[in-house]
């Protein structure tokens, strides 16, 4: 007798499925398959489409990751070289078929900072720079006159301390993935890679800027003082530490002790994370503005009531955040139609900014001498205005598209199925 899984009873009563799916194909414009997802497992597509695509100057960003994972790799004293390859091969496989691809393109930069990060520790102390102890408190009190870490942290309580952790120890960790989901969802197609890879090259600078300018962090001072810092010294969950105290487990204590990056104060990628979400959350939904920049400011009182970092440092993530989200609008970024309200209802979709010259009026930019149908991919497309309905695409006949295989882009979508 064949082997069967028992039927589950689904909970939703039948009328409420019909009307829910109902809602969903209302909701699909008929000529629109931007909004459709890669279903392909033929590595064929995707060597057809990376011959036909179209190379630029945008496309050196890949040599960039190359470059990084190479150095962090060939560093790196774990694991070792048969999962060191094991791994490449696995990534390799899974940039080859579409339906994977589609994912872990605009991951990359992400995966890549993620290795390099933790592979930095083992850079050998001799090839380092300077630790530089004295120049962010003096900093601080040039600017605001005073340790404003210290102030924030001189009175501790339990309720500050778990008020504190959510934003530090969970949101800064789970948060990127919510709003990327809340993006996927209800913002342009076309959104979520250009926030993954902002997202991944920020912190890849952020981490590179550490290495270059070493500095130390407010708890150093309050352990140490102002005396000189070396390589071999340990780092300090700070204020964490309580939180492992209050819960009786250890969660912050082993992994900041052992933390890859102990004098990488400078900037504070935790302000950075949380200003470049605070910005795209803000693009996509206006609405959410006062919510998303609550947001930010949490983070920024934790950071230093935590004593993981100075007010200079927390400037200095909110800049570089300011600066990527800048670069991404204005080139890449799908531009928000304000009356529709789920990724489904697009039929085109506009990149970066609105063209300064000319006039622009539903499907058609008047005033421009042609429209620049690029290979499809988020990056690569400039700042033109890439137009997509049912009489009109912005693909080419060969379907080129490289990056355009990634989430929601329409070089390689296929008819969105039916919900059944």
């Amino acid at each position: 007798m064949p082997f069967s899984w028992p039927s589950i009873l689904n909970p939703i009563p039948r009328r409420y499925r019909r009307r829910l799916r109902s809602k969903f194909r209302s909701a699909i414009s008929p000529a629109s398959n931007i909004a459709s997802i890669e279903t392909s497992f033929n590595p064929h597509d995707t060597i057809k489409a990376l011959r036909a695509h179209r190379w630029s100057v945008y496309d050196a960003k890949y040599l960039v990751l190359i470059i990084i994972a190479v150095f962090s790799l060939s560093i790196s004293q774990a694991p070792g070289p048969l999962m060191k390859t094991g791994a490449a091969c696995a990534l390799i496989g899974l940039l080859l078929m579409p339906a994977t691809r589609q994912f872990f393109l605009p991951f990359l930069p992400i995966a890549t900072w993620l290795v390099f990060f933790f592979n930095a520790r083992f850079i050998p102390a001799d090839y380092r720079p300077h630790i530089w102890v004295k120049v962010l408190p003096a900093l601080e009190n040039i600017f605001y006159g005073a340790n404003l870490s210290n102030i924030l942290s001189a009175h501790q309580f339990v309720v500050l301390d778990v008020l504190a952790w959510f934003p530090y120890g969970i949101l800064h960790f789970g948060g990127p993935v919510i709003w990327a989901i809340f993006m996927f969802l209800f913002a342009a197609p076309g959104t979520v890679p250009v926030y993954a890879q902002t997202f991944g090259y920020l912190n890849i600078l952020g981490v590179a800027i550490q290495l270059i300018f070493p500095c130390s962090p407010p708890w150093y001072e309050n352990m140490y003082g102002l005396a000189p810092a070396n390589y071999s010294m340990e780092g300090s969950p700070a204020g964490l530490r309580r939180i492992d105290q209050l819960f009786g487990i250890d969660m912050y204590t082993t992994n900041f002790t052992a933390s890859p990056l102990v004098f990488g104060a400078f900037p504070s990628l935790h302000s950075g994370n949380a200003i470049l979400e605070a910005l795209f959350m803000s693009h996509c939904f206006p609405k959410l503005r006062p919510f998303v920049i609550g947001y930010a400011m949490w983070m920024w009182w934790a950071t230093m009531y935590l004593s993981h970092h100075y007010a200079v440092d927390l400037v200095a993530g909110g800049i570089l955040a300011a600066i990527a989200f800048y670069i991404a609008k204005t080139n890449f970024l799908p531009r928000v139609q304000m009356d529709k309200s789920f990724r489904w209802e697009y039929d085109y979709v506009e990149f970066g900014d609105a063209p300064s010259n000319g006039y622009e009026y539903g499907l058609t930019v008047f005033g421009s001498d042609d429209f620049r149908h690029d290979s499809g991919d988020e990056w690569t497309i400039g700042s033109s205005s890439s137009i997509s309905s049912g009489s009109r695409s912005p693909v080419d006949e060969s379907h080129s598209s490289w990056e355009g295989d990634t989430l929601a882009s329409q070089a390689s979508d296929t008819e969105l199925s039916d919900f059944r």
